[in-house]
């Protein structure tokens, strides 16, 4: 494989993802890594989860340039600098990070098709109630990719 994406956040799912992957790929190493954090944008309620894409685009347009956004792209980097790093004590070069705004499963699959990757590594968040009710992000990248998913435990 060439090219992989690893979906990464604050989860302890996404130290599953770096140490599936380093032993999976110790002998031949994909040319690239598309490391992907997805900014969710934060509700108190369900209704984040049912924002249309023209919702979504008025809100990211709204958030930029302010201190809600650069906390966001703040914590993005920091998550996504110390998954590089422990990727490349792991020796693993070619890593792209990519920070993305929206719905965690939608922009995951669009990352996936714009990169021309070969496969995506998501973290398995394990059993919450909400996850029962509503499906997961992994289930959901699993359900609708069509490209080979692997959910790291």
């Amino acid at each position: 494989m060439k090219k992989i994406l690893i979906a990464v956040d604050d989860s302890k799912g996404s130290n599953a993802t770096i140490e599936t992957f380093a032993p999976l790929f110790s002998c031949v190493r994909p040319e690239t890594v598309v490391l992907l954090y997805v900014e969710k944008i934060e509700g108190r309620s369900l209704m984040d989860e049912m924002l249309g894409i023209a919702e979504m685009s008025t809100l990211k347009e709204q958030l930029q340039g302010t201190a809600y956004q650069e906390t966001l792209d703040k914590k993005a980097n920091a998550i996504l600098n110390y998954y590089k790093k422990s990727m490349e004590d792991k020796g693993v070069t070619g890593i792209k990070t990519v920070v993305k705004v929206g719905h965690p499963a939608d922009e995951i699959l669009q990352t996936a098709k714009e990169e021309g990757v070969e496969m995506i590594i998501i973290g398995s968040r394990g059993k919450r109630l909400h996850t029962l009710l509503m499906g997961s992000v992994s289930r959901e990248v699993a359900n609708r990719a069509e490209i080979p998913v692997l959910i790291a435990r």
